[in-house]
């Protein structure tokens, strides 16, 4: 495997997916050309045959979800979605962060399944593979029109991001706040810009992410923050100083993800460690397995999301202690927004407006 860092990408690796019949293969000089090249993003419309996804896992905290986009420029090199590039015969290394789709009838879509006379009205969560707010977003508005629809049809909506795009659309969103219709949360795994260049390359700066912290506070959206992933070795040390950077931004909830390494996703993040942290790459690998009972990736449900054992006890510890002395409680927004404004497209309202 060709380990080769560019500017602006996270994966310094291409690997097969896991479900490629015939791997392609290159000579030495090939493979060597190939890996300096700067690879160009590319983004194309791939319609969808349905929007909403459902799940009954016990340890995910919505039921219902939607992905705008497929692949994600971000190029957040620990993401547990880029073993789904596998699914399109591509690499969940650098293709799932230059070869990026868009669900150009995503809206459409979504009317087509609230329409539906069994559909049952629950909170549904954008964003919970890939980025609603990656840079595509910013020309396509995919999002933009989810979220129009939410407001118009007061259906309840959890959003998750990185990007402090989020702040084009406080429009929709506070309104959707009046009404007790919606939640964000920010994920910010370091303080660190330069850490954040090599991670999470086209990510905005937390910086930035603190300011949207703030604006969305300010319209009293309901903002909440997630430090996912907690890598250790790399960004474990931050857990307090991101705590107390996001409570003084006026965000009130917060929540925590271990470091996921499902599929393809090792050998991508090892070359990465190989490639910029290679005096820690066996420390890394080690505190992963000490919290993966001896794996690399345990995916049972319940531990999954925080690990277990001595290093995982001792980051829920730290986590938990940091919270309450910074007054910041657990994530629960997305159980309390009210299911009970939803009515169907084509069902006129009478008397109720925004």
């Amino acid at each position: 495997m060709t380990v080769r860092a560019h500017k602006g990408r996270g994966a310094t690796s291409a690997p097969d997916g896991r479900f490629e019949q015939r791997p392609v293969e290159f000579d030495a000089d090939v493979a060597h050309e190939k890996a300096q090249q700067v690879p160009e993003t590319i983004v194309r419309a791939m319609p969808a045959s349905r929007i909403i996804s459902t799940n009954n896992s016990p340890d995910i905290p919505f039921d219902q979800s939607i992905n705008p986009y497929q692949g994600c420029e971000h190029g957040c090199v620990y993401c547990y979605a880029r073993p789904s590039h596998s699914y399109l015969d591509l690499s969940p290394g650098l293709d799932f962060e230059t070869r990026v789709f868009y669900k150009p009838n995503a809206a459409a879509l979504l009317l087509s399944e609230w329409e539906k006379k069994n559909y049952e009205c629950k909170p549904i969560t954008i964003g919970a593979n890939t980025d609603p707010y990656q840079p595509a977003e910013k020309t396509l508005e995919i999002t933009r029109q989810l979220l129009e629809h939410f407001l118009e049809y007061r259906h309840p909506v959890n959003i998750i991001t990185k990007s402090n795009l989020i702040t084009r659309d406080i429009d929709l969103l506070a309104e959707l706040a009046t009404h007790n219709l919606c939640s964000v949360a920010i994920s910010v795994p370091t303080m660190d810009d330069n850490l954040k260049r090599v991670m999470e390359p086209r990510v905005p700066s937390a910086g930035a992410r603190l300011k949207a912290i703030s604006r969305l506070v300010e319209y009293d959206i309901p903002t909440s923050v997630l430090i996912a992933p907690v890598i250790p070795a790399i960004n474990d040390h931050e857990i307090e100083s991101i705590l107390e950077a996001v409570a003084g931004a006026g965000a009130d909830q917060a929540s925590y993800i271990f470091l996921r390494l499902p599929h393809e996703l090792l050998d991508i993040f090892t070359a990465w460690l190989e490639t910029h942290f290679p005096d820690r790459k066996e420390r890394v690998l080690s505190l992963v397995r000490q919290a993966s009972g001896g794996r690399a990736y345990d995916a049972r449900f319940g531990v999954r999301q925080t690990g277990r054992g001595a290093y995982a006890d001792m980051l829920a510890s730290r986590f938990q202690a940091a919270s309450r002395k910074l007054g910041l409680a657990a994530s629960s927004y997305q159980h309390s927004l009210d299911r009970t404004q939803f009515f169907k497209p084509g069902v006129q309202q009478m008397g109720l407006d925004f």
